[in-house]
Formats: structure tokens, sequence, C-alpha cells
């Protein structure tokens, strides 16, 4: 079974954003993968509720020991024990590849874990945030740093970002 890892912007989040996590979700669910998140709030919940919507498999890997942080979507909460900047290397391990929704510093780390792991990240370019600036600093718009470890992959729809992500996991 396909796992398909969503990043993106925790906390409040803009109606138009929630729309677009929440689509993200759905498609991974009608496509049959299993989504897995940091288990959350704002996009991360988003994403989760749209999954749910469509009968997927929704995860939920978490920041610390308690199971209160799990937004009311998640299927299967994990537990880690860590806090959230070792937690989300859970995420990006577990993942066959990531798709990248707005996001902040922590979602910018995420990124960072994903390439140096060699996981694919399907960047959601209209999402804004750091999805939107990300090809500007990018090495050939396409790289983190000169060695070209990884290729990045952008999507401006939703779709596009589905066929590639499943695409570069090899279905």
């Amino acid at each position: 079974m396909i796992r398909i890892g969503v990043i993106g912007q925790s906390g409040d989040i803009p109606k138009e954003l929630q729309q677009l996590a929440h689509d993200v979700g759905r498609e991974i669910a009608l496509r049959g993968a299993v989504l897995l998140t940091g288990g959350t709030n704002g996009v991360m919940e988003c994403a989760s509720r749209g999954a749910k919507e469509a009968n997927g498999l929704v995860v939920g890997i978490l920041p610390g020991d308690s199971l209160d942080r799990a937004n009311q979507y998640i299927d299967i909460p994990i537990s880690t024990g860590l806090s959230f900047d070792y937690r989300s290397l859970i995420l990006v391990h577990s993942s066959d590849a990531l798709i990248m929704v707005a996001g902040g510093n922590g979602t910018l780390g995420e990124l960072s874990a994903a390439y140096l792991n060699l996981k694919p990240v399907v960047i959601l370019e209209p999402s804004g945030g750091w999805a939107k600036k990300v090809r500007s600093i990018a090495y050939e718009e396409a790289y983190l740093d000169e060695r070209k470890s990884l290729k990045l992959d952008y999507a401006q729809t939703v779709k596009e970002a589905l066929d590639i992500a499943f695409n570069r996991v090899g279905c």
C-alpha cells in the first residue's frame, strides 16, 4: 500500500488553504493510498478530513506521548514521545512520497529531511507559504544543494501533485 505524507502549515489557516489541503487528502484516499500527517491541526487536519470523508485510512505521527493533540480524523494515532522536529523525521521516513502544502519553518525542515533521505517531494506551489518560494531559492529551481541528490517536483493542481507522487513511487 502506498503511503503519502502531507506536510504543511499548522495552526489557523485561511479557508482557501483549508479547501486545498482537504482536496489533497481526498485525492490520496480516492487513489487507495494511506495518508500520513503530523496528526495535529492546520493543513494536517484538513487533509485528514478530506481523506476520512473519502473513506481513506489516516495515520497521525504525533509529537509527545499524549494522543490529545491528534485531530478527530486520525484513524491510527502514533505517539512518538518526541518533539515536533524529531516527530517529523518519522513522518518522512514512513512516507513513500510527500506533498508539501504551504508551510512555515517546520515544513521547510520536513522538506530538507525528505531531500536528505531521498524521499520524493511534490510541492503544491499555489498553496503559498514555503511551497510558493522553494523554486526561487532552489539550485537550478529543482535541488536543495549542489549535490543534486533528489529532484524536487512542482505541481499547480491537486490532481497533478498526486499524479507526480504516484509516478515517483512507481505506480
